[in-house]
C-alpha cells in the first residue's frame, strides 16, 4: 500500500522544516532508504529518505517551501498504480478555484485553490478528528466544524492551514489572530503572557518558544533580532545557531567546573591505537564509560521535570563554513575504539557535504567540543539544550605540576564541564568530571 513522506520532526522544538531541493522527480522509480529530498531544519540540511519501495508521486511541496512538521509533502505509491496524472509537476498558478484550507485525494494532500467538483462538502455530522488536531484547534480558538476536508477527518495539518488562513484574512472581525505552537501557548499561559501581544518569529509570523522567552527577557530578543537581520550572506544555519545558543545562554543557569588532568597515560593509548584513532575517539569511548557511571550527567530539564535518558547518545560539536552541527555516535558505550571511530569519520564527512540523514542528529544526551587541535588551552562551551551538560576539551602541552611532592614537567589537558544547574548539580557533575578525569589518568580501568 501507498506509503507516506512526512515532514520530520529533527528535534525537540522544530515546529517547520524547508524543502531545499527534490532528489527524485515525480513518476521516478525510488527504493526503500534511498534519499528523495533534502529538508532544511533550524541546525542543518539533512537527506530523506524513500520509506518504502515504489514510485513517487503527488509531490505537494515547492523547493523552498516552509512546511510544518508532519505535513505530507509526497506518497510512494505502488508500482503500477500510479496515475498519468499523479506525475504533474506541483505549480502555484491560480485556477479557477473553490477556495479550501486542506484537501486529501487519497494519500495526496494539497492546500490553496481547487477545482470546484473536487469534493462535495460533508453533510452535518459529529466532526471527526484526530485528538492532536482538536488539540490544536482548542488552543487557537477555532471551531474545528468550520475545516472541512474531503476525507471528512481533520488532522492537524488542516488546523495549522486554517488558522494560517484566518491570520492572513484577519479572522474577519478586527481581533488580532495569533498563530503559536502549543509549547509557546503553554510557556506563555505558565509565565502569565498574553501571546497575542508578542510578534512571531515563526513562519508566517508565527510565536515560538523563544518568543515567549524573549518576552521575559528584552536583551535576548535584542540580540535575536540582530542575528535575523543580519546581513545577506549569513546563512539559514548561522542564524539560527545564533539564536539558539543566545537562548541557551541567557535562560539556562550556566555553572563551570574546571579539571586539569594528566595525559600521559592518554598519549600512550594512543600510540598503541588503530590508523586513524584520534584524541576525540579516545575521549568520546571514556566519556561514555563515565556516562554510564553517572547517569544524572545525561538528563534533560523538560517541563519543570528531570528527564533522565537510557542510551549512551554522545555528540560532536563539527564546525561548518556556515555554522555549526552536532552529529551524534548512538550508544557510544556499546561499541569499539575502532567502531567509534569509524562511526566518527562518517559523520564528520556527511556533515561537511551536507549530507547528514536525520538520525546523525537525533538523540544526544551529552556533547564533546574539542578545540585542542586548534591551540586552545581551555574554553567554556554553551550547553546544547536541551542536553544538562557540555565538555570542552583544551589541547595537551606540557605544564610544570607536582610529581611525588617536586615540581616536575608532564603532558596535561584542561577540561571544562559546562553545566545545566536545573538537570545537574555541582556535587553530580563534579563526581562525573572526577571519573572522567580518573579514566584519562588511567584509561586501562576501562576494562576492569
Amino acid at each position: 500500500m501507498p506509503a507516506n513522506v512526512i515532514m520530520p520532526a529533527l528535534e525537540m522544538a522544530q515546529e517547520t522544516g524547508k524543502v531545499i531541493r527534490w532528489l527524485k522527480t515525480p513518476g521516478s522509480r525510488v527504493e526503500k532508504g534511498e534519499p528523495i529530498v533534502e529538508i532544511e531544519t533550524d541546525k542543518i540540511t539533512v537527506e530523506i529518505e524513500s520509506p518504502a519501495t515504489g514510485v513517487l508521486r503527488d509531490v505537494t511541496a515547492l523547493e523552498g517551501e516552509v512546511v510544518p512538521v508532519g505535513r505530507t509533502i509526497a506518497v510512494i505509491a505502488e508500482e503500477g498504480t500510479v496515475s498519468a496524472d499523479a506525475f504533474a509537476p506541483v505549480t502555484t498558478e491560480p485556477t479557477t478555484a473553490v477556495p479550501v484550507v486542506h484537501l486529501v485525494r487519497g494519500h495526496h494532500e494539497a492546500e490553496g485553490p481547487v477545482a470546484a467538483d473536487a469534493f462535495t462538502p460533508a453533510a452535518a455530522s459529529p466532526v471527526k478528528a484526530s485528538p492532536l488536531a482538536r488539540k490544536i484547534a482548542e488552543q487557537h480558538g477555532v471551531d474545528i466544524a468550520q475545516i472541512r476536508t474531503a476525507s471528512g477527518r481533520v488532522e492537524k495539518a488542516d488546523v495549522l492551514a486554517y488558522v494560517e488562513s484566518r491570520r492572513g484574512a484577519g479572522a474577519g472581525n478586527g481581533a488580532r489572530l495569533v498563530a503559536a505552537s502549543p509549547k509557546a501557548r503553554r510557556l506563555a499561559a505558565e509565565r502569565g503572557i498574553d501571546v497575542t501581544a508578542l510578534d512571531g518569529t515563526g513562519p508566517g509570523g508565527a510565536v515560538l518558544v523563544s518568543d515567549v522567552e524573549a518576552a521575559r527577557a528584552p536583551d535576548v530578543s535584542r540580540v535575536a533580532a540582530a542575528a535575523r537581520t543580519a546581513a545577506p550572506g549569513v546563512s539559514t544555519v548561522w542564524r539560527v545557531m545564533a539564536e539558539r545558543m543566545t537562548q541557551s545562554w541567557t535562560t539556562v543557569p550556566h555553572f563551570f567546573l574546571v579539571r586539569e588532568v594528566n595525559a600521559s597515560r592518554l598519549m600512550s593509548w594512543r600510540k598503541k591505537a588503530p590508523s586513524g584513532v584520534t584524541y576525540t575517539d579516545l575521549l568520546v569511548k571514556l566519556a561514555a564509560a563515565a556516562l554510564r557511571q553517572h547517569p544524572r550527567a545525561m538528563t534533560s530539564w523538560k517541563d519543570g521535570a528531570i528527564v533522565q535518558h537510557a542510551d549512551v547518545n554522545i555528540g560532536l560539536a563539527v564546525a561548518l563554513d556556515d555554522g555549526l552541527v552536532v552529529p551524534v555516535i548512538h550508544r557510544a558505550d556499546t561499541l569499539s575504539l575502532a567502531e567509534i571511530a569509524a562511526r566518527r569519520e562518517e559523520l564528520v564527512a556527511r556533515a561537511q557535504s551536507g549530507k547528514l540523514r536525520p538520525a546523525d542528529i537525533q538523540g544526544g544526551v551529552f556533547t564533546i567540543s574539542n578545540l585542542g587541535m586548534y591551540g586552545v588551552d581551555a574554553f567554556s562551551a554553551i550547553v546544547n539544550p536541551p542536553q544538562a551538560a557540555i565538555l570542552a576539551v583544551g589541547r595537551i602541552v606540557d605544564r610544570v605540576v607536582p610529581i611525588n611532592g617536586a615540581p616536575g614537567v608532564a603532558p596535561t589537558m584542561v577540561l571544562t564541564l559546562s553545566c545545566d544547574h536545573r538537570a545537574l548539580d555541582g556535587a553530580r557533575g563534579a563526581q562525573f568530571l572526577a571519573a572522567l578525569a580518573d579514566l584519562i589518568e588511567e584509561p586501562l580501568t576501562i576494562l576492569v
